[in-house]
């Protein structure tokens, strides 16, 4: 009987050893068995973004220089003070430039009175000319007159000498009497010559005219370039904007921004605020996604909390190459409401959204292969049996895929291997995993 005990003991205890080394390499062997992971198909917002960085810029940046040269007086802005359009933004001091002023616009008044005085010496010699040509010319019709009585005596007195009616000292004074009137109108045919040379002094005169309006001029524009000058003293402000950079003070002595061989002093630079843009470098692999219309997402490490939209106003016909690296920029406007918060040269983050879906069935794209040029998935059924399908893609976020046909919403697909550590897989594949990107489009770079 002892022995029937022990013998049943024996057994007992045998064939619990053999069910606790079989039960434990059954957990063993599930345990190394691999994981088959799955998701399921959901419909959601899916967007395909170029993600890059950039810098903020105004909408325009005006450098304020002078262009005389001196000692600035007044400067009544400061840095971040709002100038509106015509504002007096600088002056210097003006007495060097009100001396050259007073100097030439005495030369100015002395070529007006020298222009003034040749125009009545003119006048005067025309005057004289006039009154000269009359006298000449009764002074040659007397002298005819008397030449023609002289030689009419003269012809008479020498008939009655010849015929003794006449002394012929009355004929020798005839003959006197009539030289001395051909050389009296001689005389005066000389004078009316004579005229002609003043006639020639006339035109002299006339020039004389000419050269003092050139020198009145020649005086005015020296004058207006000095007035000119006085007023390069002061710079009125260009545009509305605010005051960005201040780069000098009262007291300060300034270049020209116009005679210095080095560009002059910038005195301000005024920044057109009233819109705001982003300068972003796009990559050459991404830049035929970008086209000038597209929405963007822009956050600043200023703001971490704060979203701001934009839209592609301008996509670079050229690239720029830098160590091999060629990018292209894009300029980004910034038009939502809150664009006052950023400031110029501030840095950004964009996703510029290339394709976007607001009701799209996705998948992650662990659940995608490609077999014989086509995309396909796993389906997994109810019974765990499993089915390959050919299906037609769409956006792809990086992430997620977006699926055109093949499947419905709700389907459970396997993800391939080497997928364990997706944000999809798990216990809970089912639920809808949060969108990457992090600026509430849904989407990375692809």
């Amino acid at each position: 009987m002892y022995k029937i005990i022990l013998l049943i003991a024996v057994l007992g205890i045998a064939g619990g050893g053999f069910w606790f080394i079989k039960q434990r390499r059954e957990k063993t062997a599930a345990a190394e068995a691999p994981q088959i992971q799955t998701a399921k198909v959901l419909k959601d917002k899916i967007a395909l973004v170029v993600a890059t960085t950039g810098r903020i810029v105004a909408k325009q940046d005006v450098d304020i220089k002078c262009k005389a040269s001196g000692q600035v007086v007044k400067l009544p802005f400061d840095i971040s003070d709002k100038v509106p359009k015509d504002a007096l933004i600088l002056e210097l001091d003006p007495v060097d430039m009100q001396r050259q002023v007073n100097v030439a616009d005495a030369t100015l008044m002395a070529s007006k009175a020298s222009l003034e005085k040749a125009k009545q010496n003119l006048k005067l010699a025309e005057i004289n000319l006039k009154t000269d040509r009359l006298k000449a010319e009764a002074d040659v019709m007397s002298a005819e007159a008397q030449v023609k009585y002289t030689h009419m005596r003269f012809d008479r007195m020498t008939d009655l000498a010849a015929q003794k009616f006449g002394s012929q000292e009355d004929a020798d004074q005839a003959q006197a009497s009539m030289i001395s009137a051909d050389a009296a109108l001689a005389n005066a045919q000389v004078k009316v010559e004579e005229l002609k040379a003043e006639e020639q002094s006339l035109e002299l005169k006339r020039q004389d005219i000419k050269l003092a309006e050139a020198g009145m001029a020649g005086d005015q524009s020296r004058l207006d370039d000095a007035r000119q000058r006085l007023s390069d003293t002061k710079v009125l402000a260009p545009i509305d904007g605010v005051v960005s950079v201040k780069n000098v003070e009262v007291g300060t002595i300034i270049s020209s921004g116009v005679s210095n061989v080095g560009g002059g002093t910038t005195v301000v630079t005024l920044s057109d605020l009233s819109s705001l843009f982003v300068l972003a470098s796009v990559d050459e692999s991404d830049i035929g996604k970008v086209y000038v219309g597209q929405a963007t997402a822009i956050t600043a490490d200023a703001f971490p909390n704060r979203k701001f939209t934009g839209k592609v106003v301008r996509v670079a016909t050229r690239g720029v190459n830098a160590s091999n690296v060629v990018t292209f920029e894009v300029k980004i406007e910034i038009i939502s409401e809150n664009k006052k918060l950023l400031k110029p040269e501030m840095t950004t983050n964009i996703e510029i959204i290339a394709a976007e879906k607001d009701d799209a069935l996705v998948v992650p794209v662990e659940a995608v292969g490609r077999q014989k040029g086509k995309r396909t998935v796993t389906v997994v059924k109810e019974d765990r049996s499993t089915e390959e399908r050919t299906v037609e893609t769409g956006i792809n976020d990086g992430n997620r895929m977006e699926i055109v046909s093949g499947l419905q919403e709700g389907d459970t697909v396997q993800l391939r291997r080497g997928a364990a550590d997706s944000r999809w897989s798990g216990g809970d594949a089912g639920k809808k995993a949060a969108p990457p990107g992090g600026l509430g489009f849904g989407g990375g770079r692809r």
